[in-house]
């Protein structure tokens, strides 16, 4: 290989690698949550919601029945207390936070606060962010007051680069008195990707030197009695007689998440079966006054409850992004993920180096069937393989493991472009060697010529007029009876070499050697009006190169070799000559024969140089010549007048 096809290989190859990265890290920003939507929104049809949740939800229903928003903050106690005393539900969970006091019914504030402080069953949201607190609040009073309100045990197992790492300065500025009363708080952090859509939310929140728990995860506490729990690396544990969590999980710069399993929706809002709160505060207000509710408490029996608000109204309107919807209900995420704990069953999602080396390995794969095998193959086993990969990624997704999916799909199609590109190229380089190596053989324009119409070739051809030109050394016979063969040959390639660039110079074309001789013709296939001109021009300039190395090869100790030329003008057979296996483009015709004759007039004449009356009348005011005289040239009824060119005039 030359060093620069070795130079331009590289620069391929550095090439196609940073087109694959940039492709790649391009491609995993657009496609890849993408796909994640796709196949978790396709498989989560199979996932079936559990019958222990229930959704209590301030929706259109509860603002129709009970009036518009804002109610008097103790209404909620109604469900509360309903939640708490009416029923034997194991746990609420309140996804709501309460900032700011109402100044139109301060008396339904202090009632509120004061009823939460009985609810031992409630566990109410905090939001955890990356701003400290506003100035008027007493940062160390608020930290205390958060550290009292978790009965979970978290003990951090993780390695020592993972810990300490807390992203979070800050919680949600809580009422005061809200904040002292109410007796549980779960975060509830979710994690919003750049695109919108919520695919992660925290588990545990590393906070102030404390581990608190998510929303759910507190109510999972509640509804199974398992208190303790083990943080490392990887998973979240713990486990009693009766249930064993084990929440994969990831430990990334302060954030410790996992991947919600999202489940079927039938309207796009809710997984979950959903109770107007209405009906609860009716239900709980008729039972106060000794009246049968509407609705049964026993309902809620053993169940885990959520409370929240998706109302259209200012402040209650809760939709979330999600990967199963665009309107997904923001109290039902976490109802979801408390549904995927009962379940014990979690979206695994691969890390980024399965996703790059699954990418290049089946990338490589189709490369092999493109590079290797006829194109109608590559391409079946392409689509094949292609197919079998998306069977594979919904059976992964189905099982909660989320892999790539565009991204492979689309690098195999890359691969099929970069394969045959390569191929391509490398059949273009080969061929060019092929052309190459046949142009040795015969002439470049009549291999130029057979590639731009390959699909036509056959026998036959045209007649045309031409100057022939023949070359042929002076008693070569008695000369290489002289030499060794090597010898002979090595004169013989160093005299065609000199030749040969002439006879292309001047819009020739060698069309055979024979032997010690050679025949170039001239005017066909390369168009020239002024074939008979050159044709004299370059017999007269071989004549010098042969007079050069004459000099050369006396120095040498090689005999001196003389040579003649004849050429003739006028109407030629020239095509492709032959059988339709085996075929030779040349030029037939009285033309060829006479320029042969001509030249065998050189030893009689004792000249070097003669031409046919017919090209003398072509070319005579460029060259100064003498009549030899009329020749009967064998085959022709009449003879002919041959001329000695002397030499070519400066016109």
């Amino acid at each position: 290989m030359e060093v620069s096809a070795k130079k331009s290989l590289i620069l391929i190859i550095i090439a196609s690698f940073v087109l694959f990265f940039l492709s790649y890290f391009i491609g995993d920003a657009i496609f890849q949550n993408k796909s994640y939507n796709f196949m978790v929104k396709y498989t989560s049809t199979n996932n079936v919601p559990s019958d222990d949740i229930i959704l209590v939800v301030i929706d259109d229903k509860s603002l129709h029945e009970l009036g518009r928003w804002p109610w008097r903050r103790d209404s909620m106690l109604d469900i509360f207390d309903f939640l708490e005393n009416q029923t034997n539900s194991k746990v609420y969970s309140y996804d709501a936070i309460i900032m700011a006091p109402d100044k139109a019914y301060p008396e339904g504030d202090k009632k509120f606060f004061g009823g939460v402080n009985k609810c031992n069953k409630l566990i109410a949201g905090v939001g955890f962010v990356d701003k400290d607190f506003e100035a008027y609040i007493d940062k160390n009073e608020y930290n205390e007051l958060l550290n009292q309100k978790s009965e979970v045990n978290i003990v951090d197992k993780r390695s020592a680069k993972l810990k300490n790492q807390s992203f979070y300065k800050s919680f949600t500025p809580f009422i005061k008195e809200y904040l002292k009363n109410v007796k549980h708080l779960g975060s509830v952090n979710t994690y919003q990707d750049q695109d919108g859509y919520i695919r992660r939310i925290d588990q545990i929140v590393d906070y102030n030197g404390k581990l608190y728990p998510s929303l759910a995860l507190y109510a999972y506490s509640k509804y199974t009695g398992i208190k303790d729990f083990t943080l490392d690396d990887e998973f979240i544990r713990g486990q009693n007689n009766e249930y064993k969590l084990k929440i994969p999980i990831k430990n990334d710069k302060g954030f410790i998440y996992s991947y919600i399993s999202y489940y079927k929706t039938k309207d796009g809002k809710y997984s979950h079966r959903v109770i107007s709160a209405s009906d609860i505060i009716k239900a709980n207000r008729a039972i106060k006054i000794g009246k049968k509710p509407e609705l049964n408490p026993e309902i809620f029996n053993g169940k885990a409850v959520f409370v929240g608000a998706n109302a259209n109204a200012q402040a209650l309107y809760d939709i979330k992004r999600t990967p199963i919807s665009d309107n997904f209900a923001g109290v039902d995420i976490q109802a979801t993920n408390l549904n995927n704990m009962l379940d014990n069953k979690f979206i695994v999602s691969a890390n980024a180096y399965y996703d790059f080396f699954t990418v290049l390995f089946m990338f490589l794969v189709v490369f092999a069937f493109v590079s290797l095998m006829p194109i109608s193959t590559a391409l079946l086993c392409t689509t094949t393989t292609m197919l079998l990969y998306f069977m594979f990624a919904f059976m992964m997704y189905s099982n909660r493991i989320a892999i790539g999916l565009i991204l492979p799909e689309i690098f195999m199609l890359f691969a099929i472009g970069c394969g045959y590109s390569l191929k391509y190229s490398m059949e273009g380089k080969k061929k060019e060697k092929i052309q190459s190596a046949m142009s040795k053989y015969i002439s470049k324009d009549v291999m130029k010529g057979v590639v731009e119409n390959i699909d036509s070739i056959k026998l036959g051809g045209k007649r045309a007029e031409v100057s022939v030109l023949f070359a042929d050394i002076r008693g070569f016979t008695s000369i290489s009876e002289q030499l060794s063969a090597v010898e002979v040959t090595k004169i013989l390639n160093e005299y065609f070499s000199q030749l040969v660039p002439v006879i292309e110079e001047y819009n020739g074309i060698l069309n055979k050697f024979m032997g010690d001789a050679i025949l170039a013709i001239f005017g066909e296939p390369i168009k020239d009006e002024n074939h008979p001109v050159n044709a004299v021009k370059c017999a007269d300039k071989i004549l010098k190169k042969v007079k050069n190395l004459q000099e050369k090869w006396l120095n040498e100790g090689k005999p001196k070799i003389e040579i003649g030329i004849g050429i003739s003008t006028g109407e030629v057979f020239i095509g492709n000559i032959g059988s339709e296996e085996r075929l030779e483009y040349t030029v037939i015709g009285d033309t060829v024969n006479t320029a042969s004759r001509i030249e065998n007039y050189n030893k009689v004449y004792r000249t070097n140089f003669l031409i046919s009356e017919e090209t003398y009348l072509r070319v005579q005011k460029y060259v100064d010549v003498i009549k030899i005289r009329e020749v009967q040239i064998r085959g022709k009824a009449k003879k002919i007048n041959i001329y000695e060119v002397l030499r070519i005039l400066d016109v």
